[in-house]
C-alpha cells in the first residue's frame, strides 16, 4: 500500500507495522390529507460505515468456473479521507490491533489508489463472471468509508469463498518498481488462525504472480520479495482473519513515474485484471 506516507495501513504495501483511500412505471398513490412530519435524520455511527450487506450477484452464465465463489476486495475507499476518525479506530487483527482502514496512497498526479483498486475490481469481476464464477465485492461505492479490515475478512469467510483477492497499489519511493503478491504467514492468536489457508493461499498467489507477468509484462518487485514477486506477512488483518484462501496484490508503485504511467492507463489496468483473473482461474481449476 504505501511506504512512509500518511494514510498507510492494512492495505499491504511495504510499511510493515506502520499505520499509514425496472420494469413499467408504478402508479402514484393519492397524497395524504396532511403530510406527516419528516423523520429526524440520524447521523451514522462513527464506528461503522453505513452499508448494505453484499447483495447476491446476478446469476453467472455457465462456464469453467461455474459453482465457484470469488470475493474481490478493492483496497481502501475513495471517501475514507472524509472519515479519518472512523477509519483510524483500532480493530483486532489477531496478532494485535490496527487501524480500521486507511486512505491509501496516490500517484504524484493525484490518481488515488482507491480509485485504481475499484476500477481493477470491476474489470476483474466481469472477467470472472464471464467464466461462470459467482463474484462478490467487499464494497462497491455503497458505503461512506471502509469497510474495516476485519469486516473485509468476514465478508470472504461468510461467502465461503473459494478464493479472495485484495487489490492494491503501493506507495514506495521512486525507483522502486514492479508488483508483488502478499501471502498470509502462519498466525494463531485471538481470532486469527491461518493454519488451514497458508498452503492454498501460496498456491493462489504463485499462480497470480506468474500469470500477472504474462498478461502485463510487468516485472516482480525490485524492492520487496527478493524479486520473486511474493512476500509473506503476519501484520495484515485482512489475511490474519481469513478462513479461506486469500492474497493481496500490489500491482505497482504509484509513486514511481514509470509504474504510475502504467497504473493510470485503462489499457494496462485491463491487462492487470486479466492477469489476476487468469491466476484465480488456474487456482480454481486446480
Amino acid at each position: 500500500m504505501c511506504l512512509g506516507l500518511a494514510g498507510c495501513g492494512d492495505g499491504g504495501g511495504t510499511e510493515r507495522a506502520q499505520a499509514g483511500p425496472s420494469g413499467g412505471a408504478a402508479s402514484t398513490p393519492a397524497a395524504p390529507a396532511s403530510p406527516s412530519p419528516a423523520p429526524a435524520k440520524t447521523a451514522p455511527s462513527p464506528s461503522k460505515s453505513p452499508a448494505k450487506s453484499p447483495s447476491k450477484p446476478p446469476a453467472a452464465p455457465g462456464g469453467p468456473l461455474s459453482g465457484k465463489t470469488v470475493v474481490i476486495d478493492p483496497g481502501h475507499n475513495p471517501r475514507n479521507h472524509l472519515h479519518t476518525a472512523a477509519i483510524s479506530r483500532q480493530v483486532d487483527i489477531g496478532t494485535g490491533r490496527k487501524e480500521c482502514d486507511t486512505t491509501g496512497t496516490a500517484t504524484n498526479g493525484g490518481y488515488a489508489e482507491a480509485e485504481f483498486t475499484l476500477d481493477v475490481a470491476h474489470r476483474l469481476r466481469d472477467l470472472l463472471r464471464a467464466q461462470g464464477a459467482t463474484v462478490l465485492l467487499t464494497y462497491d461505492g455503497d458505503r461512506e468509508f471502509g469497510p474495516c479490515v476485519d469486516e473485509r475478512a468476514r465478508i470472504g469467510n461468510a461467502a465461503h469463498a473459494d478464493a479472495v483477492v485484495s487489490v492494491h497499489a503501493d506507495g514506495s519511493a521512486a525507483g522502486n518498481r514492479g508488483f508483488h503478491v502478499i501471502l498470509p504467514a502462519p498466525v494463531r492468536g485471538g481470532g486469527a488462525d491461518t493454519s488451514k489457508i497458508v498452503a492454498p493461499s501460496r498456491d493462489l498467489g504463485t499462480r497470480i504472480a506468474g500469470l500477472f507477468v504474462r498478461s502485463t509484462g510487468s516485472s516482480p518487485s525490485n524492492y520487496v520479495g527478493g524479486k520473486t514477486g511474493l512476500d509473506v506477512r503476519k501484520d495484515l488483518g485482512g489475511l490474519n482473519l481469513s478462513t479461506v484462501p486469500k492474497v493481496f496484490i500490489e500491482c505497482g508503485n504509484m509513486r514511481d513515474p514509470q509504474d504510475a504511467a502504467l497504473l493510470t492507463s485503462p489499457g494496462w489496468r485491463q491487462k492487470a485484471a486479466q492477469g489476476i483473473a487468469d491466476g484465480i482461474s488456474s487456482f480454481l481449476k486446480g
